[in-house]
């Protein structure tokens, strides 16, 4: 039998996603589903990134500001949550689009990924949490080094919450991260996905995210995560997004708004790299150059899809 088709557009943060995504969208009767782990909060809209109801151009989107900030939202449930999308975009007659940069998002799709619920001992998270308070994070994402270095590899070192995740689910299931995904890749695919990444010269990239995090400060970031602190408790993941974190500093004094800003760029920049050594992992990616002419771009795609 054939399988349905759905394409994936990936790519480094500011490479052109969205714009692409829409365009194609209009020319072949697509829906597009999001694939990015901060857009999928409420509130958290321009230090996000997230498409305006303008930009979107009336094409319905999946997975974006609909989850609470004080929820903790894990790949498990956004593999069942962008599943369900991908079939009621079909139901339609309509092209499913999957849309974003968060890598593990994308694997959890492509490759069938079935991420077991862990359930979360709080009392050991408690452990841990002390221990990166007394020996600091880098002493605990060592010790997730030497159980799962593969895992490890695919994070960076000050991502708390993942590097916590890794002895967690060591801890509960005496297998690592890195097992479980290999043995769940077994799972047959439900779908024909066909992965395209966006890339361009680094330096016209990262010129790229400079302007993008300029424009997030004068579209007001601060204000909205001023906004966030007195509108919710607490942000397990939340908060732990790229130019949150930061703005939170810098309320704390703990930054000037120029050391801010400047942080802001040069993490955003790091990510990008992170982000497009992930998708040149993915064998099956089909790289697009995000200089090009978006039409060029969707013409690439056509071709590939027909």
């Amino acid at each position: 039998m054939n399988k349905p088709k759905v394409i994936v557009i990936c790519g480094p943060t500011a490479s052109g996603k969205t714009a692409l995504s829409i365009e194609l969208a209009k020319k072949i009767n697509g829906e597009i589903v999001s694939a990015d782990s901060m857009q999928i909060y409420k509130d958290m809209t321009i230090g996000t990134a997230k498409p305006t109801p303008e930009e979107m151009q009336g094409i319905q989107h999946y997975l974006i500001d609909c989850i609470s900030p004080e929820h903790r939202y894990s790949v498990a449930e956004y593999k069942k949550d962008a599943e369900n999308a991908i079939e009621k975009i079909l139901k339609k007659g309509k092209i499913p689009i999957v849309v974003g940069g968060t890598g593990l998002y994308v694997d959890s799709l492509i490759y069938g990924i079935e991420y077991t619920e862990t359930k979360i001992d709080q009392n050991y998270r408690k452990e841990l949490e002390k221990l990166v308070e007394e020996k600091g994070l880098e002493y605990v994402y060592n010790k997730a080094k030497e159980i799962d270095p593969e895992a490890v590899q695919k994070i960076s070192k000050n991502d708390k919450k993942r590097i916590l995740r890794i002895l967690e689910i060591y801890k509960e299931t005496g297998k690592t991260k890195t097992q479980q995904e290999i043995e769940s890749r077994k799972n047959e695919v439900k779908y024909d996905y066909k992965v395209f990444a966006i890339n361009m010269e680094r330096q016209i990239l990262y010129n790229r995210i400079n302007k993008r995090v300029d424009i997030m400060i004068q579209k007001g970031l601060i204000e909205e995560v001023q906004n966030l602190l007195k509108k919710y408790k607490q942000f397990p993941t939340a908060m732990q997004g790229l130019g949150y974190k930061e703005v939170v500093q810098y309320l704390n004094k703990e930054y000037t708004k120029e050391e801010m800003i400047e942080n802001i760029k040069m993490q955003t920049r790091r990510y990008a790299k992170r982000q497009l050594t992930w998708f040149r992992k993915n064998k099956q990616t089909i790289w697009l150059d995000g200089t090009n002419e978006i039409q060029n771009n969707i013409n690439i795609i056509l071709e590939e899809i027909n």
